[in-house]
């Protein structure tokens, strides 16, 4: 599985927030072992919709679709509280 190069507004978002290298850390789970305990990947109402979300730190998740069976493609990255 590989990760679709991010968009510039969300490259410029995490630069702002300073998470790039969480970021780079939790894509590399994702794509080695999506089910590594510290994603917390999981799929989003309604499930029909097919987004998914893996957790970058405590505050921030990335929202992510499957753009084919090998590749996802990060949608929005938003803080998260639960």
């Amino acid at each position: 599985m590989r990760v679709k190069q991010l968009n510039k507004y969300l490259q410029k978002y995490l630069a702002k927030k300073n998470l790039v290298k969480k970021f780079e850390k939790q894509a590399r789970f994702l794509v080695e072992n999506p089910s590594h305990p510290s994603l917390n990947l999981e799929l989003l109402e309604p499930r029909a919709v097919g987004h998914y979300s893996f957790r970058l730190d405590k505050k921030y998740r990335a929202i992510f679709i499957f753009t084919s069976p090998d590749e996802i493609e990060i949608i929005d990255i938003n803080p998260h509280y639960e």
